[in-house]
C-alpha cells in the first residue's frame, strides 16, 4: 500500500501575466529535469495544497502546480471578470510556453478533471497521458443531483434542507437559481449565510460518514463568501461548456494513456460518470475502488493516485526511448 510521498517545498514559484488583470499563482517542485505533471484542483475556487505535491516521486517529476483564476493565491481572489474555462484553458498553455514544456502528464479530480479533459480536448498533442480522479462532467443532470432535491439531497434530507432554507422562500423552487440569485443580489447577511450552508452540505456529501459538523458561526467569512460566489459563477454559466461536451470531444483523446479513479461511494460525482467517460475512452484504465468516496484522502485512494502517477512515469519515460 503506498502512501503520499514526503512533504515538499517548491523550488521556484511566480506570478503568470495573463493579458488581464488576473496574477495566477505557479508553483515547481521536484525534479526540473523530470517528467513535467500539471496538477489541477477542483472547485471551482478551492486551489492547490501542499499535500497535491505528495501524489509525485520528487526525483522523477517535474511538479507544476496552479491556482485557477481568482482561487487561492492568484489576483485577485473571487474576481469572475474574464474567468471562464476557456481563460482557465488559455492560463494552461501560458504556463507551459512559459517553462518551455512539450508535453505533460494531465492529472486532475472532480473539476479538475474535467478541466483537464477539456483542455486535453483543444491541446491533445501536448497531454502526454491523464490521471482523471471522481469524475465530474459537468452534465445538466450533474448538477441536478447535488443540487436539487430529487438527487443526493434523498440521502441526506435533514441538511439540504438547512441548505435550501438558507435561499428565500420565493426561490427555492429552483434552488440552483435561488442560490446564484442571492450572490448576484446586495444582502451581505444572505450571501453569508447561503455560504455557510453550502459549505455545509458541500462538506457532508463529500465527506459522508466522515463529516463532523463544526460550530455554529453566524457569520461565514468574506472569504467563503467570495469562494462561494465564484462557485454560484461558474454552476450559473454550466461551466462555460455545452451539455455532454466533456464525453463528445473524448474521440480526439483514444490514443492518450489514461487512467480513470473512481470511487463507488462518491456522492458528489456518482460512479456513473466514472463509467461514462470509460465508455467514451474505452482504452483508459478503470480503477474502481469499492470503500472510496469523493475526496483524494484514505488508504486505497491514496494508493491508488500515487500508484498512477507513479505507473504513469514508467509508461511516459519508455514512450519517449
Amino acid at each position: 500500500m503506498k502512501t503520499l510521498y514526503p512533504e515538499i517545498t517548491p523550488f521556484d514559484t511566480f506570478f503568470l501575466d495573463t493579458g488581464s488583470r488576473h496574477r495566477v499563482y505557479v508553483e515547481r517542485c521536484g525534479n526540473p529535469e523530470g517528467l513535467p505533471v500539471v496538477f489541477l484542483h477542483g472547485g471551482p475556487c478551492s486551489g492547490c495544497r501542499p499535500e497535491h505535491r505528495r501524489f509525485f516521486d520528487p526525483e522523477k517529476y517535474h511538479i507544476v502546480l496552479f491556482d485557477q483564476r481568482g482561487c487561492g493565491r492568484s489576483e485577485p481572489f473571487g474576481e469572475f471578470e474574464g474567468n471562464t474555462t476557456q481563460d482557465l484553458i488559455d492560463d494552461m498553455e501560458r504556463i507551459r510556453r512559459r517553462l518551455g514544456i512539450e508535453r505533460w502528464l494531465v492529472f486532475g479530480g472532480s473539476w479538475g478533471g474535467a478541466l483537464a479533459l477539456l483542455y486535453g480536448q483543444q491541446h491533445a498533442g501536448r497531454v502526454a497521458g491523464f490521471v482523471i480522479r471522481a469524475v465530474f462532467l459537468a452534465r445538466e443532470k450533474d448538477l441536478q443531483w447535488f443540487v436539487q432535491e430529487d438527487g443526493v439531497a434523498r440521502i441526506y434530507p435533514e441538511q439540504w434542507r438547512r441548505l435550501q432554507g438558507s435561499v428565500p422562500g420565493k426561490m427555492r423552487g429552483d434552488l440552483l437559481a435561488g442560490l446564484c440569485a442571492v450572490f448576484r443580489g446586495d444582502d451581505e447577511v444572505a450571501r453569508r449565510r447561503v455560504a455557510r450552508e453550502w459549505s455545509a452540505w458541500g462538506s457532508q456529501v463529500s465527506l459522508a460518514a466522515d463529516y463532523r459538523p463544526g460550530p455554529c458561526d453566524e457569520h461565514a467569512s468574506a472569504a467563503l463568501v467570495r469562494q462561494v460566489a465564484m462557485e454560484m459563477h461558474y454552476a450559473e454559466n454550466r461551466y462555460f461548456i455545452g451539455e455532454n461536451q466533456i464525453l463528445d470531444g473524448c474521440p480526439v483523446l483514444q490514443a492518450v494513456p489514461t487512467i480513470i479513479i473512481h470511487g463507488r461511494n462518491d456522492l458528489v460525482c456518482p460512479m456513473e460518470a466514472g463509467y461514462s467517460l470509460h465508455q467514451a475512452l474505452p482504452g483508459a484504465r478503470f480503477i474502481v475502488l469499492d470503500d472510496a468516496g469523493h475526496v483524494a484522502r484514505g488508504a486505497a485512494m491514496i494508493n491508488a493516485l500515487v500508484n498512477a502517477a507513479d505507473d504513469m512515469a514508467a509508461l511516459i519515460s519508455d514512450a519517449s526511448v
